[in-house]
């Protein structure tokens, strides 16, 4: 015996053990020893531990899908119990099955409301069903072209003029005769189940010739009412055998049979072997597929068979030993029998008509359209609902698109007007620039010659200490330079003395001659006032008529004689003004010479003296330093302090910027700061009174002392009082420093 050989007796062995724990199952399910049905569309599993409920279709799937598993943890008496689970659904819950519909899925009288419109349009329906019907019976309509192409004779348009076969005619008659659409007419769906009525009792034999697409000639010879085995069954039998050791009969493999039927073109899906006791009976089922083709295939593996005198009237008929393999198709009678053959067809299979299943072909057909169309119904509702949605999002959408233009077009005007400002406020700085860099120009150069001075002084001095030096080294060969030093010290302390002393004299006599200048401008003014009154004396009496009057000629001779006198003293008063205002200004060009030397050398003394010098218009940075640090840390601060500062020093050159407003100060008028301008309002809220206070007192500087060019002047300054000090004052405190230096240098 070789390995394939015991690979079949296995197979089969399980075979048989897996019909008959089958067969015990069914019995029990048949017998209600176990409960499938808990309601009408509810059913449970009875052989899986856990009672899950299922709709019959899912219970059905189910129990098909464990019975076929070939996974190895399946155990053989599960797949067997499944198995007549299936069995038992399809042949006796078939009704239940049928009964049980999917969630969702409602039938055409679901509706209460729908019931109401069908049975008040009923008769009208009714009425116009039975004239089409006649119509269609008398011939008035030509619904049949060719023995197997019909034509709906309701379709007007010529797109739907085409030609059927008879079950897509009856399937598309009925569609249309059960239609919920509302955009049917009752007239056309009446005319359509008109249509379906013709078919089904006029055309049934149309109906039934014209047959799906496989069947052949072969199955002509079939009657509708011929009971089948169904799934499609053959037989065969006297299938050669032989004894084992075991004394068991063995045979070829089911699978080398089925190759040899499909090489002959009967393309059967399985060929089980029967086995009994005895092992290989001799006999096998051959298993076809279950649709048409599979029929038309079982009919033919049948007449092949037939033809070589290998049928199954001749296996049956008494003509002595038969030799050779005997095949037919299985029918009602092997179904019945009580052999090996009959019970296995039992397990199988059930016995079935050709009418019976184009019938229950139909019926799935016309439940297949009937869901359809209420899915198709469904979709259309939905369609529109999303329509409808599509709309609304879409004018939401266009006025989304109107308001962002309308943002866009509000956005791009106002980055144009930003910009437009931008370059304006660039252009400005860089006429401020311009205007900064010619004053910074102006001011190197003012620098550079200071420089200059001041080499030259440097150049001076440094001969001049040269000299000295040559000096004191004569003197110190000579053994007399302590002596010449203090007289030189000496010399010197009585030449700057002498210098006080002139320039306090110098100012006494210029204080004497403003005050006799002023006393000479009142005498002078005086005689001009006498001048006057002479001359309109004198016009007086030139205009008299004094009739030769010798006192009055007299009188006049004296005014203008006094009037002569009167003009040469005006005359001298007025060169002598002259020349003492040409002294005047010539002593205070002196005095201002002398008070811008003191300014120079004052500049390096330190400013805790009380007499120094003061940058007038100079803006103090500690408030901007203070508040910057109440925001930012010392660094930083000290950064944008400087920044603020420099800001702000060039808002005070700008002379387009007056801060000032006139008011009435007892009886005169007086400039002072406008507390309400932009930038100081500004600049009090950001940074405080304290750096406000800096610029507005930087601002009265600058326009009490250099209204016009608005830069940094120096001026000599009592710090003491608060003031500006007098060249006196400067001297003096020039001179205390000098004795004081003096004192420090002799001790």
């Amino acid at each position: 015996m070789d390995h394939s050989s015991d690979e079949e007796i296995d197979a089969s062995g399980s075979d048989s053990e897996m019909d008959e724990y089958e067969n015990e199952a069914y019995e029990e399910l048949k017998d209600g020893k176990l409960r499938v049905k808990i309601s009408d569309e509810t059913f449970a599993c009875p052989f899986c531990p856990q009672k899950k409920r299922y709709l019959y279709k899912d219970l059905l799937q189910h129990a098909s899908g464990v019975g076929k598993s070939r996974s190895e943890k399946r155990s053989t008496k599960e797949k067997a119990n499944h198995l007549a689970l299936v069995k038992y659904l399809e042949k006796d819950l078939t009704a239940a099955g049928r009964t049980s519909k999917p969630v969702g899925e409602t039938g055409p009288h679901s509706d209460c409301s729908h019931v109401e419109k069908m049975d008040v349009s009923q008769s009208e329906t009714d009425n116009c069903e039975d004239k089409s019907y006649e119509e269609l019976k008398n011939g008035n309509h030509q619904v049949k072209i060719s023995d197997e192409t019909f034509t709906c004779p309701y379709c007007p348009t010529k797109k739907r003029k085409r030609d059927y076969a008879y079950q897509d005619l009856l399937q598309h008659a009925t569609g249309v005769g059960k239609s919920l659409s509302e955009k049917r007419t009752a007239k056309e769906k009446a005319d359509h189940l008109a249509l379906v009525k013709y078919l089904e009792k006029d055309l049934a034999a149309a109906g039934s010739s014209s047959k799906p697409a496989g069947k052949t000639e072969n199955l002509s010879s079939c009657s509708q009412n011929d009971k089948f085995v169904w799934p499609w069954t053959g037989i065969a039998v006297n299938l050669p055998t032989r004894r084992a050791e075991d004394g068991r009969f063995v045979g070829e493999s089911g699978s080398k049979f089925r190759d040899e039927l499909k090489s002959r073109g009967f393309n059967p899906t399985r060929v089980h072997p029967l086995w009994n006791f005895r092992g290989h009976s001799g006999t096998a089922v051959v298993e076809f597929n279950k649709d048409w083709p599979g029929l038309h295939n079982a009919i033919s593996f049948e007449k092949a068979y037939e033809a070589d005198q290998q049928g199954k009237k001749e296996w049956f008929a008494n003509s002595g030993e038969k030799s050779g393999i005997y095949c037919w198709v299985a029918r009602a009678d092997d179904y019945n029998s009580n052999n090996i053959i009959g019970e296995h067809l039992r397990k199988i299979g059930d016995v079935r008509t050709i009418s019976d299943l184009i019938e229950e072909e139909a019926r799935k057909q016309d439940k297949l359209v009937f869901n359809l169309t209420n899915v198709i119904e469904t979709k259309n509702r939905y369609l529109k609902e999303m329509e409808l949605r599509c709309s609304e999002t879409s004018a939401s959408l266009n006025k989304l698109v109107q308001e962002k233009e309308k943002l866009l077009h509000a956005y791009n005007e106002e980055i144009r007007k930003i910009q437009t400002g931008a370059r304006d406020h660039f252009q400005k700085i860089l006429n401020d620039h311009e205007k900064i860099k010619l004053q910074l120009e102006s001011h190197k150069k003012e620098l550079e010659m200071r420089g200059s001075e001041l080499e030259k002084r440097e150049a001076k001095n440094e001969s001049d200490r040269r000299i000295l030096s040559e000096e004191i080294e004569k003197n110190a060969v000579r053994n007399s330079s302590l002596e010449l030093a203090s007289l030189e010290q000496q010399k010197a302390d009585e030449d700057v003395l002498k210098l006080a002393e002139d320039q306090k004299r110098q100012k006494e006599e210029l204080h004497n001659r403003i005050i006799r200048l002023e006393k000479q401008l009142d005498a002078k003014q005086a005689l001009e006032l006498e001048i006057e009154r002479l001359r309109g004396a004198l016009n007086v009496m030139k205009h008299m008529e004094d009739d030769g009057d010798v006192e009055v000629l007299r009188k006049m001779d004296a005014i203008i004689k006094n009037l002569r006198e009167k003009e040469g003293e005006l005359n001298d008063l007025e060169a002598l003004n002259q020349t003492l205002i040409v002294r005047e200004r010539k002593s205070n060009d002196e005095l201002q010479d002398a008070r811008k030397e003191l300014i120079n050398g004052l500049k390096e003394i330190s400013n805790r003296a009380h007499i120094g010098v003061k940058r007038m218009g100079e803006l103090d940075s500690k408030p901007f330093l203070e508040a910057m640090k109440r925001k930012y840390n010392n660094e930083e601060a000290e950064d944008r302090a400087s920044e603020i500062c420099s800001l702000w020093e060039e808002y005070l050159k700008d002379p387009d910027w007056h801060p000032f407003k006139v008011v009435m100060v007892d009886g005169k008028h007086q400039e002072i700061i406008d507390e309400e301008d932009e930038k100081l309002s500004r600049l009090r809220d950001e940074m405080g009174d304290e750096a406000c206070m800096s610029v507005t007192t930087s601002l009265i500087q600058v326009n009490e002392y250099n209204p016009s060019g608005r830069y940094i002047i120096s001026e000599l300054w009592n710090y003491k009082e608060g003031k500006k000090a007098t060249l006196g004052e400067g001297v003096s405190f020039l001179l205390s420093r000098w004795k004081a230096f003096k004192r420090k240098r002799e001790g």
